[in-house]
């Protein structure tokens, strides 16, 4: 990988085309470009950035800085004491309804929770609305960093009311499988999305830095009749995560 980021270095330094003065951002547009043809993989490291300076004849701090602006799009991610990779991307067809670890699964990726509530209480006013729940109903309460294997990739909030779920435990990876047991998986789904930066305290228990672009995503899903069974708003890490939607003409 290595030889060929610096021959594509080089061919962008030779092709009068390319006006792209700055060493930073020849080398910035070298590693896109070989990320793209995917002559290195998403999840594989790239080279140091000593090794690239000496084979590039560049100084580290014009390496650090190109490789800056790669993480900040989102491109690359840097892992302390271990590295930059490239970024696995997973993208999410919005036309169906799926779980976040089916998602995950469906790519061959390991998915995993890390609960910092699992708990049952009285609904919320705003859940109440949300869920056309009656005050003083119980409901059971999931709060999570989801991980695709040992990257974290998104914080869920999962609220389900308790006569449909009564234990919270019943909960292992996915929230779907359980209801699905207990013959109350959901039919449909609304759903909104909104790009937000992410609060210091997400950005931490998500290993990027605060303010990085994030996708809130609020979903509320429904029974056959018409019962909301799920209410969960979640916290995406905008730089692994799309979501794409399949558009029809009337």
């Amino acid at each position: 990988m290595q030889s060929a980021l610096v021959a594509e270095y080089r061919r962008l330094g030779r092709d009068r085309s390319v006006h792209q003065p700055l060493a930073y951002l020849r080398l910035r547009s070298a590693i896109r470009n070989v990320i793209e043809r995917r002559t290195i993989e998403p999840g594989h490291a790239l080279p140091s950035e000593r090794d690239l300076a000496q084979s590039l004849g560049l100084s580290r701090v014009t390496v650090r800085k190109a490789i800056a602006g790669l993480v900040e799009d989102g491109a690359l991610i840097q892992r302390h004491g271990a590295g930059t990779f490239v970024a696995e991307r997973i993208v999410k067809p919005m036309s169906r309804l799926t779980s976040f670890t089916e998602d995950l699964r469906a790519r061959g990726l390991d998915a995993r929770s890390e609960f910092f509530e699992r708990d049952v209480g009285e609904v919320t006013p705003e859940e109440s609305m949300a869920m056309n729940l009656s005050p003083g109903a119980q409901v059971v309460r999931l709060h999570r960093v989801r991980y695709a294997g040992d990257e974290p990739i998104a914080i869920e909030r999962s609220v389900v009311p308790a006569d449909v779920l009564p234990d919270p435990l019943l909960v292992r990876d996915s929230l779907y499988e359980a209801l699905e047991t207990r013959g109350c998986r959901p039919r449909r789904a609304l759903q909104r999305l909104r790009a937000v930066p992410l609060s210091a305290r997400h950005a931490r228990l998500l290993h990027v830095r605060p303010g990085s672009a994030g996708l809130n995503v609020e979903r509320r899903s429904f029974l056959d009749d018409g019962r909301v069974v799920e209410f969960t708003s979640s916290w995406y890490r905008g730089d692994v995560y799309d979501f794409v939607a399949e558009l029809h003409a009337d």
